[in-house]
């Protein structure tokens, strides 16, 4: 071949890499995202706020409700592939052991400044109830019940285990097991009458961030106290699907941007039409997120982004 004929083909190799990038940034198995939602009102906001992005970047997310065990068995079976809500350390033994098999990744902290744990009013606080042992000496003003969320959750078992621990002294305490809604329902009511309750409190949450409610101490060793939220995946999930991969990766959350979503949500809002709603106001929020990311067909992701926000 001559010097001519070389330079030609190199010239179509180098076009046809480029329209292979223009192409496609993920392979077209890439395309559906399936996120795990567990039904808290703020992996709600973040997961619908997560979707609506990926959507505007030509994918097709698909959001699943599951429970928090069969989200991270979903995962390790390659039936989801990706989870907002990893909140530790009160997910520790829900999930050792997926973790101990390395059944999933986990590809970074999406959440600063998070809290979780046993609370009450500052008005039953002010009487002497400060610590997770305290609470067996008012027994019977707190009606001998502590009041958890959903069957299943992290949460609810860690209260179990505070339970069932005799040094705490909360012998013939039971855990009432509800819904989010139903046990702030719960708590209001309560608070409103100026009657005492204990009841599993986290940050953020724009209810429980408007009560005056104090964190109990003493519960560290059984996984509350400051919590991390992460970001998992199914195993080897980036490596598959690089470009979502990296999108999936740079997702980061800040407390006052999902306190304003979760009070839209509790009020009745549809956490798709929040999210997008947010979006539409914050449009430059999300640019950290695209660093490095194209649209699925390998287009400019902040310009598809802006794009669809502006419909």
């Amino acid at each position: 071949m001559n010097k001519m004929g070389m330079r030609a083909a190199g010239f179509g190799l180098v076009m046809a890499l480029a329209a292979g990038q223009a192409m496609a940034a993920d392979a077209e198995s890439c395309k559906k995202v399936r996120l795990s939602d567990v039904g808290w009102t703020d992996i709600q906001v973040t997961t619908a706020t997560t979707a609506a992005v990926l959507e505007a970047l030509g994918y097709e997310p698909e959001i699943t409700q599951l429970t928090v065990p069969v989200t991270f068995a979903a995962l390790k079976d390659k039936d989801m592939d990706v989870f907002l809500g990893n909140w530790m350390p009160s997910q520790t033994e829900a999930i050792k052991p997926y973790a101990d098999e390395g059944a999933f990744d986990v590809v970074g902290q999406n959440l600063e400044g998070a809290g979780f744990g046993l609370v009450v009013p500052d008005y039953v606080q002010a009487e002497g109830v400060n610590d997770i042992k305290d609470l067996g000496k008012f027994k019977d003003k707190f009606n001998a019940k502590i009041y958890g969320i959903e069957a299943g959750a992290a949460g609810n078992k860690n209260i179990q285990n505070l339970i069932d621990d005799p040094k705490n002294g909360l012998e013939g305490f039971e855990l009432v097991e509800s819904s989010e809604a139903g046990m702030l329902t719960e708590a209001e009511q309560t608070m409103k009458a100026k009657d005492w309750v204990v009841f599993l409190g986290w940050t953020p949450h724009p209810v429980m961030g408007g009560m005056k409610i104090k964190y109990l101490g003493g519960m560290e060793a059984s996984g509350f106290g400051e919590a991390k939220v992460f970001t998992n995946t199914r195993k080897g999930y980036a490596a598959e699907c690089p470009n979502v991969g990296a999108f999936i990766k740079n997702v980061k959350f800040t407390l006052p941007m999902e306190n304003v979503m979760m009070d839209a949500v509790i009020k009745g809002g549809n956490p798709g039409d929040v999210a997008k709603d947010w979006l539409k106001a914050n449009p430059d929020a999300v640019t950290p997120w695209l660093a490095g990311v194209t649209t699925f067909d390998g287009g400019d992701a902040v310009a598809a982004v802006k794009a669809a926000l502006a419909n």
